[in-house]
């Protein structure tokens, strides 16, 4: 099958520029996004961060449905631990109000923040995590499948009571999400940039091998439906790009160490006094990084999917420059489009 492409959007604040210029530009690549012909436009919710503004992405979710015509809007994702599966079922049931048939609900267990946020945000946090299964379950239940008798919550209705249901995916970074997604018969997308592909091939294949079919069951399917999230940047030339690059670098060298600072520009970064061993660190991240002229990295894309048994890649492309960022989606559709021709000839 040809390759399909969304966007995964942190909504990543850069140095010099606040929070809600950050959320602001969200919302304009959206709407890009829209007319580029992606299928999704997916955002990530983060708590307590200097790095990321996007705290409540179904708060998002709604400006941007309200804003486009076509692409399907969602999360990727809510981190369902911190919040009541009732509540989080009304939300994208009203998402879904506002865009019929264009909402995804991606939710993970993940806490998205430290422990002390989490608390904050649920203090059964951590006993919440564990209950993740059941939390999924309910919201199966009250996005349309309905509760099982036995339920304490059976007669309470989660609403508005609309006609379509959102688009239920699973996220995760690790076996345990595939293998929930599999057992749920649900979506399932690998975070592969988390883990830079570690373990998201045998992940990828756990799912498929381990998926239970429910034909005939609304919001179930069928048959697998993988995808991956990848970072991946690119510009009008290969040198380009990888000056581009260095910001992410930098920011993720920072990550590792513990810092979720804003994003730094190409600038800063170059004039960062790199020690001997964060130079090797980032030299290998230049290798391994998808991150090129538009066919590299659409090819290397494509090959990537192939690779996971997958149709469809989300692209997470931090930039520190909002209009560079804004043309490496362009190229990179217009070069997925060429290859996608090159292949049906």
């Amino acid at each position: 099958m040809p390759l399909a492409l969304s966007i995964l959007d942190q909504s990543t604040i850069a140095s010099g520029r606040g929070a809600d210029a950050a959320i602001r530009e969200t919302l304009a690549l959206a709407r890009l996004a829209d007319g580029l012909g992606y299928r999704r436009y997916w955002l990530a919710e983060h708590h307590n961060s200097e790095a990321h503004a996007g705290t409540a992405p179904e708060v998002l979710a709604a400006a941007i449905a309200a804003t486009t015509q076509r692409i399907r809007i969602g999360t990727a994702g809510v981190m369902l631990p911190h919040y009541s599966a009732l509540k989080v079922a009304e939300q994208f049931r009203v998402l879904e109000a506002i865009a019929p048939g264009r909402i995804d609900l991606g939710v993970g267990r993940a806490p998205g923040s430290d422990g002390r946020t989490a608390y904050a945000l649920n203090p059964d946090a951590a006993a919440a995590a564990d209950r993740f299964p059941q939390q999924v379950q309910d919201l199966m239940g009250w996005l349309g499948d309905g509760l099982p008798d036995s339920h304490p919550f059976r007669m309470v209705a989660a609403n508005p009571a609309i006609p379509t249901r959102p688009e239920l995916w699973i996220l995760g970074s690790s076996d345990f999400g595939a293998q929930l997604a599999a057992y749920f018969g649900l979506p399932y997308c690998f975070a592969h940039f988390i883990t830079d592909g570690r373990g998201s091939e045998g992940a990828m294949a756990l799912y498929r091998e381990g998926f239970r079919p429910h034909p005939g069951v609304a919001g179930r399917l069928a048959r697998p439906q993988g995808a991956l999230a990848v970072f991946a940047l690119t510009a009008g030339t290969e040198a380009e790009a990888f000056r581009l690059f260095q910001s992410r670098a930098l920011s993720r060298l920072w990550r590792d160490q513990g810092v979720f600072a804003p994003l730094p520009s190409v600038e800063e970064a170059e004039a960062y006094p790199y020690t001997a061993e964060e130079a090797a660190r980032v030299a290998r991240m230049r290798a391994r990084a998808l991150v090129g002229a538009p066919e590299q990295v659409a090819t290397r894309l494509a090959a990537l999917a192939e690779a996971h048994g997958v149709e469809e890649i989300a692209v997470l492309s931090p930039c520190h420059d909002a209009a560079a960022r804004q043309e490496s989606y362009r190229l990179l559709a217009a070069a997925v489009a060429t290859l996608r021709v090159a292949e049906a000839a």
